[in-house]
This record gives C-alpha cells, sequence and structure tokens, in this order.
C-alpha cells in the first residue's frame, strides 16, 4: 500500500473495515474524534485498545483517518469518508413520518411548479437539517394563457397558465417606451399563437413570424415579445434556482474561520452557476449522486457535501434537480432515501396530466 493513498474497501481485512466503521459513525453522531479507549467500550468489538489503537494508526497510514492535533482521537479524512459512502454505507429506505410529512407538503393542488418546488424544498431542508436547493425546469406543458403585468418602469412580470392549471412567472426586464397597452398586445399575440402548444414547441415558428412582420406590428411590442421568449426559452441563462435553510450550516459552526467559509459558499451558491455545471452532472448518471468537500471546488473550502438528486417530467426526460448540502458529517443513510423520495414526488406532481 502506498502512504497516504486511500485503498478500496476490499483491500481492508474485517477488523480494519469493522474500525473504521465505528470511527466514522462515530463522526457523523458526534462531530468529535473518537480514541481507541472510547472505541473499546463499544458493544460487539471485543478488541483491546491496543489493538484498535495499532489498527487506527494503519487507517491513518492508509489516508482513511487522521488526528486534528497530538494526543487527540481520529476523524475520516474525505477521502475515508468516501470509502464509507462509496463502500461501507447502508442506505435504508425514507422513514414512513417523513414519507408522509414530504407527502402533504408537496400537494400540488392550487400552487405553481415554483411554489411546489419551494414547499419541497423547504420540507426536504426541515427534515435534513441542511441548506436545500432545487433547479426549477423550464416550462414544457401546452399552454392556456400568456400575460404581461406592469410593474413598473422597464420592469414586468410574465406569467404563463398551462392548460392543466400550473402558473410559471418571471420578471423581465423591458425596453424603454414600453407601456401598459403595449404589455397587453404582446400578451394577446402570444396567447392567440401559444394556446394549446407548449413554448418549445412555438417559439421558433413565433420568432420566424416576428421577423416576416416588422412593419405591421408595434416595433415596442415585437420587442417586448421577443424578450418575454428569450426570457422564458433560456438560450444560454441558467436555470432558475431557488435555496432554502442556509442557516442550518451555520448550526454546528464555532470558529470564527469557519464562519467566514460558509459565507463564502453562501455567495458562491448566490451566483448559481458553479451549482448548475455540478447539477448537470446528475444528468450523466442515474440516481442520486454524492460529492464530498474538495471533490468539487464549491466545497472545497468549506468542507461541505452535496447529495442530489434528478427529476423528471412525464416523458421521463431530467428537467431538474433537488439536493442538499450539509457538513461532511452528513447523515448520508438517512438523508439519500430522503431526498432520492422528494425527486421523485416532484416529478410525479410535474408529470400529471
Amino acid at each position: 500500500m502506498v502512504r497516504g493513498t486511500a485503498p478500496v474497501i476490499t483491500e481492508l481485512n474485517e477488523r480494519s473495515r469493522e474500525i473504521f466503521r465505528r470511527v466514522v459513525e462515530s463522526y457523523v453522531e458526534t462531530g468529535e474524534p473518537v480514541g481507541s479507549r472510547t472505541l473499546s467500550r463499544l458493544p460487539n468489538l471485543s478488541l483491546s485498545a491496543a489493538t484498535i489503537r495499532n489498527v487506527m494508526a494503519d487507517l491513518e497510514e492508509c489516508g482513511l483517518l487522521y488526528a486534528p492535533h497530538t494526543s487527540a482521537g481520529r476523524l475520516p479524512t474525505q477521502a475515508g469518508m468516501r470509502l464509507f459512502v462509496n463502500g461501507l454505507l447502508e442506505v435504508g429506505r425514507i422513514a414512513d413520518d417523513e414519507r408522509t410529512h414530504i407527502d402533504l407538503q408537496c400537494r400540488a393542488s392550487g400552487r405553481s411548479v415554483e411554489q411546489l418546488l419551494s414547499e419541497a424544498l423547504t420540507t426536504l431542508s426541515g427534515l435534513s437539517r441542511c441548506a436545500g436547493m432545487v433547479v426549477a425546469p423550464r416550462i414544457q406543458r401546452s399552454l392556456k394563457h400568456v400575460e404581461f403585468v406592469w410593474l413598473g418602469p422597464r420592469r414586468a412580470l410574465v406569467v404563463l397558465v398551462t392548460e392543466d392549471g400550473m402558473v410559471e412567472n418571471r420578471i423581465l426586464d423591458l425596453p424603454e417606451g414600453v407601456d401598459r397597452s403595449t404589455l397587453v398586445e404582446a400578451g394577446n399575440y402570444l396567447t392567440a399563437r401559444l394556446s394549446g402548444r407548449s413554448l418549445d414547441a412555438m417559439r421558433e415558428e413565433i420568432t420566424a413570424e416576428l421577423e416576416q412582420q416588422r412593419t405591421t406590428l408595434d416595433s415596442l411590442t415585437r420587442r417586448v415579445i421577443e424578450a418575454g421568449l428569450a426570457t422564458w426559452a433560456g438560450g444560454e441563462s441558467p436555470a432558475p434556482l431557488i435555496v432554502r435553510g442556509q442557516s442550518h450550516l451555520l448550526e454546528d459552526v464555532t470558529a470564527v474561520e469557519d464562519l467566514e467559509r460558509i459565507r463564502a459558499l453562501f455567495e458562491a451558491l448566490e451566483t448559481s452557476e458553479q451549482f448548475l455545471r455540478l447539477v448537470d452532472l446528475t444528468r450523466e448518471a442515474d440516481g442520486v449522486q454524492i460529492f464530498i468537500g474538495a471533490e468539487n471546488e464549491l466545497f472545497g473550502v468549506t468542507g461541505c457535501s452535496m447529495i442530489v438528486a434528478p427529476y423528471r417530467d412525464s416523458r421521463e426526460c431530467i428537467v431538474g434537480a433537488i439536493g442538499v448540502i450539509g457538513p461532511q458529517r452528513i447523515n448520508y443513510a438517512r438523508i439519500i432515501p430522503m431526498v432520492d423520495y422528494t425527486a421523485k414526488v416532484i416529478g410525479r406532481l410535474i408529470g400529471q396530466p
């Protein structure tokens, strides 16, 4: 074994695996280093403190454990946490009470997709005691009505209502000179062409029609329509990101330097670009994805971990993702099925006809 190079789990003998598992489980529960004497007192571990100490030294040699300071117990390294998650973690089913709570809070009746996602995220964040993030889908359903609502000079709210009653909205920056009557004309124009059809299906057709009608359609109305299409269809703009429960990341913070690192993470999340690139990785693999500490630059400074799962529409296409960010000692066994179940609930509700 090369010093500092983490082994695969099969390279550890049964005794080493058991001691390593006990160290990680203690760390997840308490966040504190654990020593050989403490481990020797645990039930179903018939080993002396000296034997455990020697095994822990070997595990440290392998790069799986480390001592935060002299004479302290041991903590798992990032490589150790990854080895534990990949090889020793036993993920069960979501608890019945948690499943029921998520189901009750995520009922979609009379709510927009964003309201549904916000409620689901708030619930997930509260249950997991982590910060929660969800990437909202862009609307794909057949539309019933489009409206531009005046918010003041150069600002409007674009409202899309689907045929099944879901409501989506976005803030739109307006060209100078646009008034309420221009917004009404733009809304009527789009409603007439999009009714019964999806925005994606009609975007190119409407764009071509706008080009042909340059002389007959008011230029400000045309620019409002073009801006609305760009806002909804997206182009290169990132998908909407909703964040809830950031305060949970501060619950275990005691040192000033740790607080500053968490604040830096908040700033990175607000820009959302790094997070969205991370979420894009969920499109390359099925199911829940786990990112631990410096495996991604977004969490490298803070030592946080993320558990994220994609959700799908009625056509089984990935349209967004939901996940949580917590400390590296997050309770993976409990929270992985929780995130997975929430993603499935969202997909089922969004995919309803």
